[in-house]
């Protein structure tokens, strides 16, 4: 979507759940990829909770792009998935998206969702939210359709489930915001930009 005269608004993330969150919100932004080294930031704060790596991860990506174009507000986002004391990541390929969706078959997990917004190369605003989600006891028969019908759109999920699609299914409950779920609670963010004057109060 193209930026609108006024304050500019980048979106400093590869995800395309993110990008029609805003667009169906009638946000104005442009896209970019942050280019951070996400594996080395995972690296340097080895031990530290799911809920705040995704706020570093965001905070990294929003500064990332804002220092190259300080002139303009920069949304950074992020998301992890804990499950069971331990943090996921995502999957490289189908077999292990597929290993991904047995090991979280019958089992509860948190989703972490970070936001930050940066200006002038400094992050003026941050939060997280968290979605708690009940996976069913899903059968085989369902996890090789769903692997063929979703393919591998799935390897961008850190849950390698899209809740919009046929990931639905996957489901007996979830609790919490569903944007948080698909990647940026966007409820805050909308609230955020207004108070900075990105969009219209």
């Amino acid at each position: 979507m193209s930026a609108a005269p006024g304050p500019r608004l980048i979106l400093a993330s590869r995800s395309a759940a993110r990008r029609a969150m805003l667009t169906a919100a009638g946000v104005p932004f442009t896209a970019k990829d942050a280019g951070v080294d996400e594996d080395a930031i995972k690296t340097r704060l080895n031990g530290i909770e799911p809920a705040a790596l995704a706020l570093e991860l965001a905070r990294a990506k929003a500064v990332a792009v804002s220092t190259r174009d300080p002139d303009a507000w920069v949304l950074g986002s992020d998301q992890t998935l804990a499950l069971e004391g331990g943090m996921v990541s995502k999957a490289p390929d189908l077999s292990a998206a597929r290993a991904r969706l047995v090991s979280l078959r019958g089992r509860p997990h948190a989703l972490h969702s970070g936001v930050a917004l940066a200006h002038a190369g400094q992050v003026v605003w941050s939060s997280v939210d968290t979605a708690r989600m009940q996976v069913r006891a899903f059968s085989d028969a369902f996890l090789d359709a769903y692997l063929a019908a979703e393919g591998e759109a799935l390897l961008g999920s850190v849950g390698c489930y899209r809740l919009e699609g046929m990931g639905a299914q996957l489901f007996d409950r979830v609790e919490g915001d569903h944007f948080t779920v698909l990647g940026m609670p966007l409820w805050p963010v909308l609230a955020e930009l207004r108070r900075a004057g990105v969009i219209l109060a």
